[in-house]
């Protein structure tokens, strides 16, 4: 079964938890817009969805879900979305698609967060994949000045400009052996806008595809 396969497995495994929840929380990513496609069978059935991307919400007007503000709805009772990493105490990287601060947003006004995503996104410990941070263009080289300073090898994502005109720095080489301390010292350095560690938010539950079938976590 390829990656693919996996991811839209986990999404139709997803659309059980969500039936009878009229505004849905919804992420962004590979597996997540699996999601949004079965979610057009919702159309007519929810009131709509809250986005945490310009390129998420394109899509579920697309599907004909009608797209919500956060500040209207106030807070959700689910929210879907994927990871680039997740740890067996369900904290995550996030922001692979550079939409890791609405993310960041959505979760955490969610009372339940499900993280969908294929088994190989699954960690011991996260860092493998690099970190992105989010960062005031101003701030961009004097952040990554301190991440080299952390320990990390800070590259920017040139021609990447987030939904809230910012821009990214992924960080190489770092091993979070823990998450929560390093997810607050990154937050607290001038210029970063949201660091992807979602460890201070971790997930409630994972849905994790596998060749033998989706893996539930949590």
């Amino acid at each position: 079964m390829t990656p693919d396969e996996l991811k839209r497995k986990v999404a139709e495994a997803v659309v059980d938890y969500v039936k009878d929840i009229p505004v849905i929380g919804v992420g962004t990513g590979s597996t997540v817009n699996h999601f949004i496609e079965l979610m057009a069978g919702f159309k007519g059935k929810i009131d709509g969805a809250v986005s945490s991307s310009e390129g998420t919400s394109a899509r579920l007007k697309q599907a004909g879900i009608p797209v919500l503000d956060l500040n209207d709805v106030g807070t959700l009772e689910i929210y879907i979305d994927g990871a680039d990493e997740i740890n067996p105490a369900m904290q995550m990287i996030k922001g692979g698609g550079a939409a890791l601060t609405r993310e960041k947003i959505v979760a955490a006004a969610s009372k339940k967060f499900i993280c969908i995503a294929d088994e190989s996104k699954q960690v011991d410990v996260l860092g493998k994949f690099p970190l992105p941070i989010e960062v005031i263009p101003m701030a961009r080289s004097y952040v990554a000045r301190q991440m080299v300073a952390m320990g990390g090898r800070p590259v920017w994502r040139e021609n990447c400009v987030t939904d809230n005109g910012n821009q990214i720095i992924d960080v190489h080489g770092l091993n979070l052996v823990d998450p929560l301390s390093m997810e607050k010292a990154i937050n607290d350095i001038p210029g970063v806008v949201c660091v992807g560690i979602f460890a201070l938010q971790p997930a409630h539950m994972a849905l994790l595809g596998t060749p033998s079938g989706v893996k539930v976590i949590g």
